[in-house]
């Protein structure tokens, strides 16, 4: 059986999408989680465009990868000058990333319009661009950008094109259906000519306009495609690009194409579920395989069914891709979420029903209030060791204040002050200044603990993000606050929820003050073992 990669370029394509900006160190923790994940390629951006990229590629090669490889992408050089002298090849191959992406324009129209170049040039753009990668890296993808429209325009010419990336020495060959207007029955049809003129792998890059990426991948698959592009959720730009957590289980459960190990799939819904929060969107319930709805029941015969026979109403087994079945207005999922997220963290609890009960009910009371888990595992962990009592007081919050003064037209002061009683039974009251009132507010915090807990310094906030809830109340919505944050070692994700954006954030912040001495307690606990 032929082997099928997947190419994952949430990074570059996803990040096109109009609601959607990642910062660098976004980008390295869904790297991480896609390496995880088990994808063959990660596109980590275009390091000849913006300083973000160029730092993420910088930064990426310290990341310790299992299985991924990271491709930076860019265009073939521009019309009349040599390779060598292009920028934007010279920041790739500098780039440090193993594999390199070169797109190319197949449709004349934009040879014409968008390059201003013959079309003879352009087919000299290509063939020496590639060919200069090809020498200075180990591998190059070659995307051809619009093929499938420009082939439909003048298939001679097209083809033409993919004859001198095959020339260059391209690895694999994506056909790119840019504008997203193809559909599947002519995807086949033109597939079926590529490949009796054209000797490399091919691969396929499917836009959602006419919403048939998903379809138009699986479709290349059958025709003789050996790599898939595509984002995670199927973020890009428009309408998106092919969604790759219902391809990868499409190929996987339903073409028994084992593009990645069928034990793999039970981290996508988790991995789908990441990315949404790391981008600060809602994650769709509705996705297929991986939304909250995916596998939920409302309606008496389908639920009187499936209690019976899942498969009646199911057309997978929900945890086979990491889901939950869900009975609508019941707790039959909530039990085992619970028990999964609890195996996910290490925590025992098989036998436990009360405790599990108490989980499922807090869990429940959480989220109806706006708390989401995912992105905020420090947090989960936390409301789990309280549920199972085996977590300690690290100290009792007496009191906070945070006041924010306005003069003329000055900046705005922020003051807190903060009164706490540590472990020792000793109170300390601290005050800070901030920019703004999160940060004094976080600041005095830290003040004050330092007093117990030294090691404390170690941390540092490396992310923070709000989201209104309730949007159309206003400034009276209710908030979101994810934060992350890193000891040197580890990082760890924390979550709050209320009105008042000031309690939210103290709720994560504080959270993962609390993860970090739990963390370190553990830490001690298994080094003691292993001294014994």
């Amino acid at each position: 059986m032929k082997k099928i990669t997947i190419y994952d370029t949430t990074l570059r394509d996803g990040t096109q999408a109009e609601d959607i900006s990642l910062s660098v160190h976004d980008k390295l923790r869904i790297t991480e989680h896609l390496d995880d994940f088990g994808v063959h390629y990660i596109e980590g951006g275009w390091p000849g465009s913006n300083p973000k990229d160029v730092e993420y590629f910088r930064q990426v090669r310290h990341l310790p990868l299992k299985h991924a490889k990271v491709a930076a992408f860019g265009s073939t050089r521009r019309g009349g000058i040599t390779p060598g002298k292009d920028a934007n090849l010279r920041a790739i191959v500098k780039s440090g990333a193993p594999v390199a992406t070169i797109f190319g324009k197949s449709w004349d129209l934009h040879v014409r319009h968008a390059l201003s170049v013959s079309k003879k040039e352009n087919i000299a753009m290509i063939r020496e661009s590639v060919g200069y990668v090809k020498q200075r890296l180990s591998e190059v993808i070659y995307d051809a950008e619009h093929f499938f429209d420009g082939y439909k325009a003048n298939p001679e010419y097209t083809l033409q094109t993919l004859e001198a990336a095959e020339r260059g020495g391209a690895d694999v060959i994506v056909l790119c259906d840019t504008n997203g207007g193809t559909l599947p029955f002519e995807i086949a049809e033109i597939m079926a000519v590529v490949a009796a003129q054209i000797r490399t792998p091919l691969g396929i890059h499917a836009h959602n306009d006419s919403e048939m990426a998903v379809a138009n991948s699986i479709t290349a698959v059958r025709c003789g495609a050996v790599q898939v592009h595509g984002t995670v959720n199927g973020y890009g730009e428009r309408c998106g690009n092919a969604n790759l957590c219902s391809v990868i289980p499409n190929l996987v459960l339903k073409l028994n194409i084992p593009c990645l190990p069928r034990k793999a799939l039970g981290r996508l819904t988790d991995l789908s579920r990441y990315v949404s929060e790391i981008a600060n969107l809602p994650h769709y319930k509705r996705f297929p395989y991986v939304g909250e709805s995916a596998f939920a029941h409302k309606g008496g015969i389908h639920v009187s069914a499936v209690r019976k026979a899942a498969e009646t109403y199911e057309h997978v087994r929900p945890e086979w891709v990491g889901n939950i079945q869900r009975v609508l207005v019941s707790d039959l999922a909530g039990k085992s979420n619970i028990l999964y997220k609890a195996q996910k963290f290490g925590l025992d609890i098989e036998g436990r029903s009360a405790e599990v009960r108490q989980i499922v009910q807090t869990l429940k009371q959480l989220e109806s209030q706006g708390f989401q888990f995912e992105g905020a595992e420090a947090s989960f962990e936390i409301l789990m060791q309280n549920a199972l009592n085996t977590s300690r007081t690290y100290f009792d919050l007496l009191g906070f204040r945070v006041i924010n003064e306005k003069r003329g037209d000055r900046p705005t002061d922020c003051e807190a002050t903060i009164m706490m009683r540590g472990p020792d039974g000793r109170v300390v009251h601290e005050a800070a200044v901030g920019n703004g009132p999160v940060n004094a507010l976080d600041n005095a915090l830290r003040k004050a603990l330092y007093t117990f807990y030294p090691e404390l310094k170690e941390v540092r906030l490396t992310d923070y993000k709000v989201r209104v809830l309730t949007e159309k109340r206003g400034t009276n919505a209710n908030v979101r606050v994810l934060t992350e944050s890193c000891d040197g070692e580890d990082c760890w994700g924390t979550v709050g929820v209320s009105e008042n954006v000031v309690e939210a954030s103290w709720q994560a912040l504080v959270d993962s003050l609390i993860f970090k001495l739990m963390k370190d307690k553990r830490s001690r606990k298994s080094e003691g073992r292993r001294a014994r």
